[in-house]
């Protein structure tokens, strides 16, 4: 049996957390400052036909994620600006494409998802036992680079050893290559690593396909399907603060001294 040297976590719902109204808010600013940028730039369109459009944008990426694919962040901001009006991006000068893609990607920062209370201390303390750190994680309509800024704002990012965006890999989760190419990085085999999400499909299942142990934070997705042995994590938590006393348990490794 391989010693287990390594802790790999989701981000949304497991490290941060988020809801509706914040990312409803954030489409918001990405309409509104869209609209500020193709005006400056000699282009007019009224709220309610860049919001079609956004949607559409947003349609097509949940196809390509659905095929355990993404795309990176500049195509995305392309795909959004196409549906305004096919053809406009190659009418457009850099700059305001640019402006475009901030204002995108900086609606995070207005409204950004709350830091779970006991990140700081779970990856702490993780690091504490010996293990190293990965980050794998699906990154929907915000880029990776964003998220890179937002927890180095919040003293988290030097925990992370590596981190595997899927705007940056143009893979999603529960494809394989998410968690390969994290393992690769972290220069480990499947069987030395716990990943901690809570996604039942996306982190459980995934993780498991791949060889890897995992912990299972309920409450944001479905039951596992008892039928499915993919489906069924090594351990379950009802919150991140457990997941320190789950990970010695699977790793054999004592709890540090200053656990809780």
């Amino acid at each position: 049996m391989s010693e287990i040297v390594a802790v790999t976590f989701d981000l949304w719902q497991t490290l941060l957390y988020d809801n509706r109204e914040r990312g409803l808010a954030r489409a918001e600013l990405r309409l509104e400052g869209a609209q500020q940028a193709l005006a400056r730039s000699g282009e007019q369109y009224d709220l309610e036909h860049i919001r079609e459009a956004y949607w559409a944008c947003a349609q097509r990426c949940r196809e390509i994620r659905e095929g355990l694919l993404d795309i990176a962040f500049r195509e995305q901001v392309e795909i959004f600006i196409e549906n305004i009006n096919l053809g406009l991006v190659s009418r457009l000068q850099e700059n305001t494409i640019e402006e475009v893609a901030r204002a995108y990607s900086d609606s995070f920062f207005v409204h950004p998802p709350t830091v779970h209370p006991d990140t700081a201390a779970v990856l702490r303390n993780v690091k504490a036992m010996g293990l190293r750190i990965g980050l794998i994680s699906n990154t929907g309509m915000t880029p990776g680079k964003a998220f890179r800024r937002f927890l180095e704002q919040h003293e988290l990012l030097h925990y992370f050893d590596v981190m595997t965006y899927s705007d940056e890999v143009k893979i999603s989760k529960p494809a394989p290559q998410m968690f390969y190419l994290t393992l690769e990085s972290l220069r480990v085999a499947p069987g030395q690593v716990v990943h901690v999400g809570d996604s039942v499909a996306n982190d459980i299942a995934g993780a498991n396909r791949c060889g890897l142990k995992t912990v299972w934070i309920a409450g944001f997705s479905e039951e596992p399907d008892p039928a499915d042995p993919d489906a069924q994590p090594d351990a379950i938590v009802s919150d991140l603060a457990q997941v320190v006393p789950a990970v010695s348990k699977l790793t054999g490794r004592d709890l540090p001294k200053r656990w809780p």
